[in-house]
C-alpha cells in the first residue's frame, strides 16, 4: 500500500513536453521546481535504459517496412537495446511465412544487430506466438523481467484472469527498481473514436497499478499515437500505429497532452536515472512528442528543496 506521502509525491510529478510545461495539481502550499526544457529528447547518457515502442506493427505492408526502417536509422544515433511490442505482433497468417514477412523480414537489420524484441499479446494474435522464440517471451501469456533499473511487466489484456491479476500483485509487491512499466495491448484510456478506453480491463487493473506505485503504461489497439496527462499518477501512452493507422480517428478531450494519427509511429525511450525520457516519431522521421518525467524534480518539490 502506498503511504499519504509517496501519494503526494506521485502528485507531484514533473513532466516536461513538447511546446508546454505540464504540473499537475498540487496542495496549496506545496512548493513546485521548474520543470527542464521543453521537447527534451533521450540525451544517450551513460549505462541508461534505452528501449524502442512498437503496436499493431504485424502488418507485413510497405508501411511497416518504412517505420522499421526509420527504427533503424535511429538506432544509429540512439543505440537502444531492445523493443517492446504492444500486440497485434502478426496480422492474419501465422505461419513461418507470415513470421517472416511481418517480423523478421522488416527488423532484419535491427535482430542482427542484437536488439531483441520483448511481445505482449493482442487480440488479434494467436497465442501460440508465445512460443515463438525471437518474441523472447519463454512461452507464458504474460511474464516480467528486469533492465537496469526498470522492472517491466508484459500483460495478456485480452485473457486477463484471476491467475493473471493475483500474479501481477505479487510481481509488483516490493519491486526494488527505480522505474516500473507495464505494456500491454487494451488501453486503460484512449480518446480515439474506434475502440477507446477499456473501462472494464481500467477497473480491473487501475487500482493495482496505483497501488504498487507503477509510472508508465504503455498500450496499442487503437492505431494512433497518444499521450494522455497523468492519471492517478500514472503515465499512460497509446502507439497502435506502428503498422496500422486509422487517420484523423483521435478526438480531443481534457485527458489528451499529446496525440497523432495522421502516419504511422513508435516511440524510444530511456530511462537514466531519475529522468525518463520518450521521443515519438513517425514513418518520415519527424519528431511529433517529446519530453522527460522526473522524478528527482518530484521528491525536490515535496521536501520544499
Amino acid at each position: 500500500m502506498k503511504t499519504p506521502a509517496q501519494r503526494f509525491l506521485r502528485a507531484l510529478r514533473v513532466l516536461s513536453v513538447t511546446g508546454c510545461i505540464l504540473l499537475p495539481p498540487h496542495p496549496a502550499g506545496a512548493q513546485t521546481t521548474d520543470a527542464v526544457v521543453a521537447g527534451t529528447r533521450p540525451p544517450v547518457k551513460p549505462n541508461s535504459v534505452r528501449f524502442a515502442v512498437i503496436g499493431d506493427s504485424g502488418t507485413g505492408n510497405a508501411q511497416q517496412y518504412q517505420v522499421a526502417q526509420t527504427m533503424q536509422s535511429f538506432h544509429a544515433s540512439f543505440p537502444f537495446e531492445f523493443v517492446l511490442m504492444l500486440g497485434d505482433n502478426i496480422y492474419g497468417n501465422n505461419s513461418a511465412h507470415g513470421f517472416r514477412k511481418k517480423f523478421e523480414e522488416p527488423y532484419r537489420p535491427l535482430l542482427d544487430s542484437g536488439v531483441k524484441f520483448y511481445a505482449s499479446l493482442g487480440n488479434h494474435d494467436d497465442p501460440d506466438q508465445r512460443l515463438y522464440k525471437p518474441f523472447n517471451m519463454d512461452g507464458k501469456r504474460y511474464y516480467a523481467f528486469r533492465k537496469g533499473d526498470v522492472h517491466f511487466l508484459a500483460l495478456d489484456s485480452t485473457y486477463m484472469n484471476a491467475e493473471q491479476m493475483s500474479w501481477i500483485r505479487r510481481e509488483l509487491s516490493g519491486s526494488p527498481a527505480k522505474w516500473t512499466i507495464c505494456y500491454f495491448h487494451h488501453p486503460l484510456y484512449s480518446d480515439a473514436r474506434f475502440h477507446g478506453p477499456d473501462l472494464d480491463l481500467r477497473k480491473q487493473l487501475e487500482p493495482i497499478l496505483d497501488d504498487a506505485g507503477v509510472d508508465v503504461v504503455l498500450s496499442g489497439h487503437d492505431h494512433v499515437y497518444e499521450r494522455l496527462q497523468p492519471q492517478h499518477g500514472i503515465f499512460y501512452f497509446v502507439q497502435g500505429s506502428s503498422g496500422e493507422l486509422r487517420r484523423g480517428d483521435l478526438r480531443a478531450s481534457p485527458n489528451t497532452a499529446k496525440g497523432f494519427d495522421s502516419d504511422r509511429t513508435f516511440i524510444l525511450i530511456e530511462a537514466a536515472g531519475d529522468d525518463l525520457y520518450f521521443q515519438a516519431v513517425s514513418r518520415t522521421g519527424e519528431t511529433v512528442d517529446s519530453g522527460v518525467i522526473t522524478k528527482a524534480k518530484a521528491k525536490a518539490a515535496a521536501s520544499g528543496q
